[in-house]
């Protein structure tokens, strides 16, 4: 049945590194009717290992693209080989904040990474394809959609990471990121900003039991939406990791913060084998 979703399916080319193994896909997505490219880390010993391997999906930030998180932390290719984990790059789209707009039929990226992407990995792959075994984790825009998609699809995601995300988009009528766009004019469309925001899932990501880590920089810009979500998340009383460090919205801090995130998941996995 999911053939018929998606067929066109192509590998591009693979390489080889000390620590790991990575493949360029070029998945279709049909709700888009165009194709999108992820990047697929997994560990130098995956051919010889048939056991199935728990997947950690990585969201970059605005402006960026699925070869992003691996100019900003090339230490992924250890980690996937330390931790015995798939790690997937993948493509959200220059300003998409990972939703399906209201306003854009063009923009359809929760369904291309819900209903498209994932089986797409779980076909190709030898994955645990239970929430227990996927996790979900973004800087930016890609915080934003990491704790968004993971609540509102309990079924796929077990666990989500935020780093410096955008976690609520409501203070910023007027910023830079054609929230717009996707969202629609707030004047017009204030029902989408507010429904959109990952603040409000939180009393979703309560009923699920998600697994939940958040950190932001003392230095950044998002860091009250972050330091509001940590508090909503405690009067809700959804157990979480919350972090600050110093730091700005920068790729020297997302290069350290995705180390700790990475033991957060790998934790995660290992208990709920």
């Amino acid at each position: 049945m999911l053939k018929s979703l998606f067929v066109a399916f192509a590998l591009l080319y693979s390489f080889y590194t000390a620590a790991a193994r990575v493949d360029t896909l070029e998945v279709f997505s049909p709700s888009m009717n165009k194709y999108s490219r992820c990047l697929v880390l997994l560990p130098e010993s995956y051919a010889s290992n048939p056991n199935p391997l728990p997947v950690l999906y990585l969201l970059h930030g605005y402006s960026g693209n699925y070869t992003s998180w691996m100019g900003t932390a090339p230490q992924l290719l250890q980690a996937v080989e330390t931790y015995q984990m798939i790690v997937v790059c993948a493509d959200g789209g220059y300003d998409s904040w990972y939703l399906d707009s209201p306003v854009d039929s063009t923009v359809r990226y929760d369904t291309y990474f819900t209903k498209e992407l994932i089986p797409t990995i779980d076909q190709q792959y030898r994955t645990r394809n239970q929430p227990s075994g996927r996790g979900i984790a973004g800087l930016s825009m890609g915080g934003h959609g990491a704790i968004t998609l993971a609540a509102k699809y309990p079924n796929l995601f077990g666990a989500a990471g935020s780093m410096s995300g955008g976690l609520d988009l409501r203070p910023f009528k007027k910023n830079n990121w054609d929230l717009e766009g996707v969202l629609g004019k707030p004047g017009e469309f204030w029902s989408n900003w507010e429904t959109a925001s990952a603040i409000h899932w939180v009393p979703q990501l309560k009923a699920a039991g998600t697994e939940i880590m958040i950190d932001c920089g003392m230095d950044d810009f998002f860091l009250d939406v972050n330091r509001a979500m940590h508090q909503e998340l405690l009067q809700q009383a959804v157990e979480h990791d919350y972090i600050e460090r110093p730091g700005g919205h920068d790729h020297l801090y997302w290069q350290n913060a995705i180390d700790f995130q990475v033991l957060f998941f790998n934790k995660f996995f290992s208990q709920r084998k």
